[in-house]
């Protein structure tokens, strides 16, 4: 399957307008509105990054950086597969262009997401997944205040020695730092 990776830092309707649906249908409740991701690239806070599979978009993410030099790590705000593509690797391989960019791009000693919580079929397929990836699970489940899904941090390591260092606690300053940028009016 030919496949290109595209990482967009300013917004582009375009683009949206392909990878708008993947966005809403694997984030039906609780995701940023369009209108909040397009200011967070047009602040510079965040990017977003395309899967292209045979001249469609096959696969979509957002991140962005929390922390400072030599501890400056990337986020993953959102990742979604196209429904049709999930189970074929596509997910495995945005990853993969996403790390290596970041890695590239801005120097990061690691790669933190943070997973919902739940104890359902799908919610332990999603860290199974981030666990093939190379992710660690931590212990702590956050609970924010504004949604009522509880979540873990999931820390993937890119340095030797990099590593958790508590229960996951830690790993939500950066997260929590992250979302306070994007939901800053400037």
């Amino acid at each position: 399957m030919r496949q290109e990776f595209l990482t967009l830092t300013d917004w582009n309707n375009e683009y949206w307008k392909m990878i708008g649906p993947i966005y809403r249908e694997a984030f039906p409740s609780g995701a940023k509105p369009e209108g909040l991701l397009k200011n967070m690239l047009e602040r510079g806070i965040a990017s977003m990054h395309i899967l292209m599979c045979e001249g469609e978009a096959g696969a979509m993410a957002v991140t962005g950086l929390a922390g400072s030099d030599p501890d400056k790590k990337l986020i993953i705000d959102y990742m979604a597969v196209r429904a049709d593509l999930r189970g074929q690797g596509i997910g495995r391989t945005l990853l993969g262009k996403i790390r290596d960019w970041a890695v590239r791009e801005h120097g990061v000693s690691a790669i933190i997401i943070e997973v919902e919580a739940g104890d359902t079929p799908a919610h332990a397929e999603r860290f199974h997944f981030w666990e093939r990836c190379g992710f660690i699970r931590t212990a702590y489940v956050h609970q924010y205040i504004w949604v009522p899904e509880p979540y873990t941090a999931m820390l993937l390591p890119l340095n030797p020695g990099e590593t958790v260092t508590d229960d996951g606690r830690s790993l939500f300053r950066y997260i929590e730092s992250f979302h306070k940028k994007a939901y800053r009016k400037r």
